[in-house]
């Protein structure tokens, strides 16, 4: 089912994505204190995938992180707190929730900075094997200093250095996934024992500035080969490398036109790179809280916030930042100097948050404003009050969806499910049945197919080996 916009045009049904991290906490440090808070067992993420499939959730988007947040006092308020530590490893857990599901999709995110595209490509060729085609791959370069000094370096590599190494180590996967082996490879011929046909798999010799790969991949190819592409960075590498690579981007942001303007410029990019203007999903990040009344949801987010932990909520906008809050003092106020990020997000909240015209801002108010929420948008109210702020996002910021972050698991989503949904569904913008059996199929709602789109910079390298 598809619905309107305003100026008439049909749209597709929003993409929703559950925004989930294997932590204590994930954008709400503290919450994991909560009395509706599950501990998180495999049992607990196999059960709410299967909840949210059941809700015809387009997928689960899982966060990753490899370094402790150490910015703002060092490790101790991370770990006390439990701000994304400790953190399990997700892609150990996909096979455990695709057995139990059979459409919902998983989104994983993983380094470009740490690993080598020969170990990626086996990685993602299995998983995707083991889902039927339901994984995806969210591109990160990495920003902890911490994670790059575990992982052997001195200091973190320089931002747009770490997108150039991402690039070669894309074209090195896409030779792997896409060219190393034909697609009638793999005979399993039990007549005359001939498994794999030689003829049909083929060794990459790459030779770059940054990786050398012989290959071939590991891994005979998958339902999609080349895993669904996400991408988060709104940098100027960031964006460049989304309009090269990307198929969704997700989109932080607390107003609805300032990531109107990330659309429309990556649009524009998107069109000087040769690809289709619509060949990328945008997801915008939002927190709900939702009941039956505007009254109930209010009082709901307030008791959500009296087990914030604010000493987390510091360690992870150090880590996003790379602003020490310790080093200012408690009575500072912030909407007439400080970091840039910091009067950034004073400016959207007090034009968008009722009640914070005016405010002093404090560390402290600055924090319960990032708290359970992080540096997204928020939607607390009724079913409709929420549904009208969900629209006007798609209206004004003309994204395709939304990554939904949660304070509790799986008390949020069940929320979201018992209240919100109905009206939506009564709306036409959520989807009624999944478009296809893959991650590709499903997101980009379309009938061509499992395989990467004919625009898309991995399918020359399968035409080249073939």
């Amino acid at each position: 089912m598809s619905t309107t916009t305003k100026s008439g045009a049909r749209k597709q049904p929003w993409i929703m994505n559950a925004f989930a991290m294997t932590a204590p906490g994930h954008l709400a440090p503290g919450l994991w204190r909560h009395p509706s808070q599950e501990k998180q067992t495999l049992d607990h993420w196999v059960q709410l995938a299967k909840t949210l499939e059941t809700a015809k959730f387009h997928g689960i988007f899982f966060a990753d992180v490899l370094g402790i947040y150490d910015v703002y006092k060092g490790n101790g308020p991370a770990l006390q707190s439990g701000a994304q530590v400790p953190h399990l490893d997700i892609a150990l857990l996909i096979s455990a929730l695709a057995h139990a599901t059979s459409h919902i999709s998983f989104g994983i995110t993983t380094s470009t900075s740490y690993d080598h595209p020969y170990a990626l490509a086996r990685k993602f060729s299995t998983l995707d094997h083991i889902t039927n085609g339901r994984i995806g791959w969210n591109i990160v370069t990495s920003y902890l200093e911490s994670a790059a000094k575990s992982y052997g370096l001195e200091k973190i590599v320089e931002h747009d250095e770490r997108y150039a190494i991402a690039d070669e180590l894309l074209e090195v996967f896409y030779k792997l996934v896409e060219g190393s082996w034909e697609d009638s490879a793999v005979e399993a011929n039990k007549s005359n024992g001939v498994y794999t046909l030689p003829a049909k798999v083929h060794p990459i010799n790459h030779a770059g500035k940054y990786f050398k790969c012989q290959g071939p991949n590991l891994v005979d190819p998958s339902p999609q080969r080349t895993p669904f592409l996400l991408q988060a960075g709104a940098s100027k590498a960031g964006k460049t490398f989304a309009a090269t690579h990307a198929e969704a981007m997700f989109l932080p942001g607390l107003v609805p036109e300032k990531v109107r303007d990330i659309v429309d410029s990556m649009k524009a990019q998107l069109v000087e790179v040769g690809r289709s203007k619509d060949s990328i999903k945008f997801i915008a990040g939002i927190f709900i809280v939702v009941d039956e009344t505007d009254e109930k949801a209010q009082a709901k987010f307030d008791d959500l916030l009296q087990y914030a932990d604010l000493e987390g909520t510091a360690c992870l906008f150090g880590g996003w930042t790379g602003t020490d809050l310790s080093q200012f003092s408690d009575d500072e106020d912030f909407s007439f100097k400080g970091p840039p990020a910091i009067q950034s997000m004073i400016s959207a909240w007090t034009a968008t948050v009722p009640g914070t015209q005016g405010l002093k801002w404090t560390k402290r108010r600055v924090l319960q404003e990032l708290a359970v929420s992080g540096a997204h948008g928020r939607a607390v109210g009724s079913a409709k009050t929420v549904a009208d702020i969900l629209q006007n996002w798609v209206d004004e910021a003309n994204v395709d969806g939304f990554n939904i972050s949660y304070a509790t698991t799986p008390g949020t989503f069940v929320d979201l499910i018992k209240y919100l949904w109905p009206e939506l569904r009564a709306r036409g913008v959520l989807q009624e049945e999944y478009a296809g059996t893959t991650m590709r199929e499903n997101y980009l709602q379309d009938d061509k197919g499992p395989r990467v789109r004919p625009d898309h910079p991995a399918l020359k390298y399968r035409n080249q080996m073939e």
